[in-house]
């Protein structure tokens, strides 16, 4: 173990960026608060498309734009850091005009505005973590990155809250708020690219060590478990509901009040465990959290046996544990790739990991549901067993070229 690293505000702001990018990446959560949770309702209400046809485009559109992925590893491998990040700002903006300028039953345009934002969704936490792995480094760079995940989920959750509020004043607001989202994508792309941070690979590692052709590291045992690992993003959004709404006939106001609470912890709490952990090593800590995920899926799983009275607020606590899981998960993940990346490779890694990241995000949904469909031990006794089974890879799989992570 080692000693816990301690960070001032102003050293987090200045590892996880300057203030400039810190500004960028608030603007850029807002922007996405503001229409991520409402595409599916403005594909509907305003282009008249059918649901299933909006739903099919939106997800077509998000697992297409996982393609970008390995060209923005080359991309940051060659040293590109703040470019791809404003790169990955600037494709949303054209993603949100297509949105604006796509007639009343244009599915066509929709669905290439929906692989545009997909894009720059799947882009951005690559190249993001590629921009503070090269500005701060070890335990710094660790919590500059939960720094910037505890920013970025307070920006969606005010982005979602002024969304919620507009979509009130009518069918012309879905339009404005594409509108607001376009520009404030367009802003953050200025900010973040006037930082200028540009990384010189070759030069970060040895001479002895270092080919122009050298692989990224494998890393599979990782990827796999990732895959698993992100159905806990998921959990607060479509199986709680399920739980909640469906077998419990509870009131839309107990999944809203837990996805609330899940925010709030994340915000509040993100930085302070990820510092606390940092004493294990990241692998070690990565572990754990698939333990605290699996055991609160078996929390879940006794709470669904309990009755209508004491089920909700038996789901409502196990879910605070699962956030935990989450957050440690979160704080581990990928400040673990960035730590066992070469420097000549990390860009690869990173879009690895993010391809990873993004293919358990797209497939959890459909698995969720049709687990929840054969009842609560299938969805919560599969989840927990696969995800003891993935945290027992990451702890067992072997760090390529024996490098020191955790230290």
């Amino acid at each position: 173990m080692t000693a816990i690293t301690r960070i001032q505000p102003r050293a987090l702001v200045r590892a996880s960026g300057g203030p400039r990018y810190a500004v960028a990446l608030a603007v850029d959560a807002l922007g996405t608060g503001l229409l991520r949770p409402f595409l599916l309702l403005y594909g509907m209400n305003v282009l008249r498309l059918p649901a299933p046809v909006t739903g099919t485009a939106m997800t077509v559109g998000i697992v297409a734009g996982l393609a970008c992925m390995p060209g923005v590893g080359r991309w940051l491998d060659r040293g590109a850091r703040s470019t791809v990040v404003a790169a990955s700002m600037l494709v949303r903006v054209l993603g949100v005009a297509l949105l604006l300028a796509a007639p009343a039953g244009h599915v066509w345009l929709f669905a290439t505005a929906a692989l545009f934002l997909g894009i720059g969704n799947q882009a951005w936490p690559a190249a993001h973590a590629a921009l503070v792995a090269t500005v701060a480094h070890g335990r710094e760079r660790d919590t500059a990155l939960a720094g910037a995940r505890a920013l970025r989920n307070a920006a969606l959750g005010v982005g979602a809250l002024l969304a919620a509020v507009c979509l009130a004043g009518g069918t012309t607001a879905p339009r404005a708020l594409a509108a607001v989202t376009g520009l404030a994508y367009l802003a953050a792309a200025a900010l973040a690219w006037s930082v200028h941070v540009h990384a010189h690979p070759a030069k970060a590692a040895p001479a002895k060590d270092h080919r122009d052709d050298e692989p990224a590291p494998r890393m599979l045992a990782l990827l796999a478990a990732n895959v698993v690992y992100v159905f806990c993003l998921n959990v607060p959004e479509i199986a709680l509901p399920l739980v909640l709404v469906k077998q419990f006939h509870a009131s839309q106001a107990w999944p809203a009040a837990v996805f609330v609470a899940n925010t709030a912890l994340v915000v509040t709490l993100q930085v302070p465990v990820t510092v606390l952990m940092s004493r294990f090593s990241r692998r070690t800590v990565l572990a754990l959290s698939g333990v605290v995920l699996s055991a609160s899926y078996l929390g879940f799983l006794a709470a669904t046996s309990l009755g209508h009275g004491w089920g909700p607020p038996a789901v409502a606590a196990v879910s605070v544990v699962c956030t935990i899981g989450e957050i440690i998960y979160a704080g581990s993940a990928t400040a673990l790739v960035t730590a066992l990346a070469p420097a000549p490779v990390l860009g690869r890694a990173l879009a690895r990991f993010q391809l990873s990241t993004g293919f358990g995000l797209a497939v959890s949904p459909a698995a969720i549901t049709t687990l929840a469909s054969h009842g609560p031990a299938a969805l919560w006794g599969s989840l927990a067993a696969a995800t003891l089974l993935s945290s027992s890879a990451v702890a067992t799989e072997k760090d390529q070229r024996k490098r020191l992570i955790g230290r």
